[in-house]
């Protein structure tokens, strides 16, 4: 990274006083009032990637599942409009071979709408982001996105607004979560992926991951991957505030070998410390906001039957999927090319039992903030694991190749749609 970006980030960090409402936090907070008043229930949304379905399941308890929503109602008018347009057919064809592990990716992330009556979905596969009716399963709005595949959104904490990855365009742009109109977009780094409002909704973190689907694995090689930071923007005026470039702070803490591809990501509950994820890595790093700087790296086991060969592991992942509990004492992890969960004492980075999972693909917190809820993508279950145990209290089954899981709310007498 140039030398005045660096400067300017700098004095930046000084100046910016950053705060963020977590998935779990947000949803969570005024959950009772709001089903008293509003009758409205909170559950946990599923996304099932390649059956192009959503489970919707009990947020809390035993996380029973309430209902299914068909999120690709559509399908047959994507796909010819697909076959009609040979560069979407490309497009089409690369993300069901690579992305996709010779799968169509139906579903990336959802969110429902503040008055639980819909549930919008990035569909990678079709490149838009839809709203779904919850109690006809219709469409109720689409938006296709720049360029020719849609990746991981965020909501504001109002719940008014949806950030979609456009990944191919390299951009996030910004919708009304009732219209579906766009509100603003801003640039990114190559390859956008994992989005986060914090501030009370006033900046949006944005984490570019790069070029995650060629063999070029080897540490000498990571240069090939691209343009890979951290941009943060305002979220009213979407210009940019912020760009964070881990290769330099990387390269400081010694460590010039770690992709600065950064994968999911937890905030601590007063937003001083970013915990997150990179390529190729079983573990995470602590970062430190106001120093700018990181502080500690967390290696967890690694499991012996995991393939050595790097060109192996799914889209240059080692582990993906973090959360963290509200109090903000231990963070949930996912190993995913590991196969197994595991709840990290924040204090000390003890982490606790390897809960055995089946390629896990996200962690969540759940409604009550008790649990730690993870998506087993190879099993077609979901496992939510004791914060404070860090052993497995359940397991639901969910549909084909669930990955991203989000708190939301449904109608309090809702059990599925009556037709779509």
């Amino acid at each position: 990274m140039p030398a005045s970006r660096t400067r300017h980030l700098c004095s930046l960090a000084a100046a910016l006083v950053l705060t963020v409402a977590g998935p779990a936090t947000a949803a969570s907070a005024g959950t009772a009032a709001a089903d008293a008043s509003d009758g409205l229930r909170e559950v946990l949304f599923v996304g099932d990637n390649w059956d192009g379905t959503a489970d919707v399941i009990r947020s809390t308890g035993d996380f029973a599942r309430i209902g299914r929503v068909n999120v690709i109602p559509d399908k047959q008018q994507r796909i010819a409009e697909i076959n009609a347009d040979p560069i979407k057919w490309i497009y089409y064809t690369s993300i069901r071979d690579q992305v996709g592990e010779g799968h169509d990716q139906y579903v990336d992330d959802m969110y429902s709408t503040p008055d639980g009556r819909s549930v919008v979905v990035s569909r990678p596969s079709f490149a838009d982001v839809v709203s779904i009716d919850l109690a006809t399963g219709r469409v109720n709005w689409r938006f296709p996105v720049a360029g020719y595949r849609a990746d991981h959104m965020a909501v504001s904490p109002d719940g008014t607004r949806v950030a979609v990855s456009a990944s191919t365009a390299n951009k996030v742009q910004v919708l009304d979560i009732v219209t579906g109109r766009e509100v603003g977009e801003f640039a990114t780094g190559d390859k956008p992926h994992e989005n986060v409002f914090t501030d009370g909704g006033r900046y949006i973190w944005n984490m570019s991951i790069g070029e995650v689907t060629t063999s070029l694995d080897s540490p000498g090689w990571d240069w090939t991957k691209g343009d890979r930071h951290i941009t943060v923007v305002d979220a009213t005026t979407f210009k940019q505030v912020r760009t964070i470039d881990m290769r330099d702070r990387l390269d400081a803490a010694g460590l010039k070998d770690f992709s600065d591809a950064v994968r999911p990501a937890a905030f601590t509950p007063d937003w001083s410390t970013l915990y997150f994820q990179v390529s190729f890595f079983n573990g995470f790093l602590e970062y430190d906001v106001a120093a700018d700087r990181i502080t500690r790296v967390k290696t967890l086991p690694g499991n012996p039957e995991t393939d050595p060969d790097r060109t192996t592991w799914l889209l240059d992942s080692r582990h993906h999927g973090i959360a963290m509990n509200p109090e903000g004492t231990r963070l949930c992890v996912a190993g995913t090319m590991d196969d197994y969960a595991t709840v990290v004492d924040r204090s000390s980075l003890q982490e606790g039992p390897l809960v055995p999972a089946v390629k896990p693909y996200w962690a969540t917190v759940s409604g009550d903030g008790k649990d730690c809820v993870v998506s087993e993508s190879g099993a077609d279950r979901v496992t939510a694991i004791d914060f404070a145990t860090g052993r497995k209290v359940a397991s639901v089954a969910v549909g084909d190749h669930p990955q991203r899981v989000r708190l939301g709310h449904v109608q309090a007498d809702w059990t599925g749609p009556t037709a779509g």
